[in-house]
């Protein structure tokens, strides 16, 4: 059986951080990624996308993100061109298409199986992201409806809604990008279960991220206000705000055949509800390691899960690293795993 001392389940952002310091640790690692091309959920990302800062505040180590030849933040587009380049410059060796199926305990090892063959290593890192596993919330007749249902993980363009009547749910800056292009044109409704949360102007996503990890850092009566989920005004959305198209509403208590009904009781109409409500972690192949715990994480010290210690987590969020599901955290969580990686590689190897 092929075997390594550390495989990595995902090729995107996080594998391809934690693939660098390992090759400049001359690691034996493998990154199986089951995407078909470089970019991991930055391929599915809609097409008008963009990242909330500077491209040399949101890149990978060891080499920046090129300045974009465009106005404005880097695109989409831009993040797959660097990703993809990233990972020829530094000859990572990435395996794709190569989905894992699940993950199994072995005497000194464990077992990785994929649709062409089962691997074998001393450690695994599971770094699937959260894009394969949208969350929307079980809302009461959701299965009734008539009309379409998009999550923001399959959003594309608003031209899809011209001229519909369409619900944009979520307050989060995915709710706020999709609602800031679709509101031109379509009839369109924002529901959020609460005021959102819009930073300053000139609050980028590099001052958010560090908020992020000063909280993480900070004591409770420290604690700095925004964070990651608070809503950066990139340009559309502030052109948006200029309009008067970001004014939201409180959910609604059901949905029907034909729309959604308020709390008042009376019934709208609408074509097609966009979910902007967040994602999990997928972890599915990490089930037969019975590590899961009811709130879909796993329970880690410092990364390392603690049911599994062969096993490692790595970007899915604060709890595997402040930040670590963005550029930047990624780029600063994934050094100090790799170090851990290569010691307890080292220490598992000897007789």
């Amino acid at each position: 059986m092929e075997t390594h001392d550390i495989v990595i389940i995902g090729g995107g952002q996080m594998g391809l951080s934690l693939g660098y310091y390992l090759h400049r640790a001359k690691a034996d690692f493998l990154i199986l990624d089951a995407e078909d091309g470089p970019g991991g959920a930055w391929r599915h990302g809609w097409e008008s996308l963009r990242l909330f800062s500077p491209a040399g505040y949101s890149s990978l180590p060891g080499w920046l993100m090129p300045p974009s030849n465009h106005d404005g933040y880097p695109t989409r587009d831009d993040v797959l061109s660097y990703l993809t380049l990233y990972e020829e410059r530094y000859h990572l060796p990435v395996r794709r298409p190569a989905r894992v199926a699940g993950v199994q305990r072995g005497s000194d090892h464990l077992e990785i199986n994929t649709a062409s063959g089962r691997l074998a290593a001393r450690h695994v890192v599971s770094a699937t992201g959260t894009w394969s596993q949208p969350y929307i919330p079980d809302m009461p007749g959701r299965d009734l409806f008539q009309g379409a249902q998009v999550h923001s993980a399959h959003y594309v363009r608003p031209e899809d809604f011209a001229g519909q009547t369409v619900l944009v749910v979520g307050g989060g800056n995915s709710g706020a990008q999709i609602m800031a292009e679709v509101a031109p044109v379509a009839r369109s409704l924002w529901v959020t279960t609460q005021d959102p949360l819009f930073l300053p102007d000139d609050v980028d996503g590099r001052v958010l991220f560090e908020r992020a990890v000063a909280r993480m850092k900070a004591g409770p009566s420290e604690t700095p206000v925004g964070g990651i989920g608070d809503i950066v005004m990139v340009p559309p959305v502030r052109e948006a705000r200029g309009r008067g198209d970001l004014s939201s509403v409180r959910p609604f208590e059901r949905i029907s055949a034909i729309g959604v009904v308020w709390d008042d009781g009376s019934e709208m109409a609408v074509d097609a509800i966009i979910w902007c409500t967040g994602f999990r972690a997928a972890l599915n192949h990490l089930t037969s390691l019975d590590v899961i715990e009811p709130d879909g994480r796993v329970e880690v010290d410092e990364q390392r899960s603690i049911k599994e210690p062969r096993l490692w987590l790595a970007g899915y969020g604060d709890w595997t690293g402040a930040g670590s599901a963005t550029l930047m955290g990624a780029a600063r969580t994934s050094r100090d795993l790799a170090s851990q990686l290569v010691a307890a590689s080292a220490l598992s190897s000897q007789p």
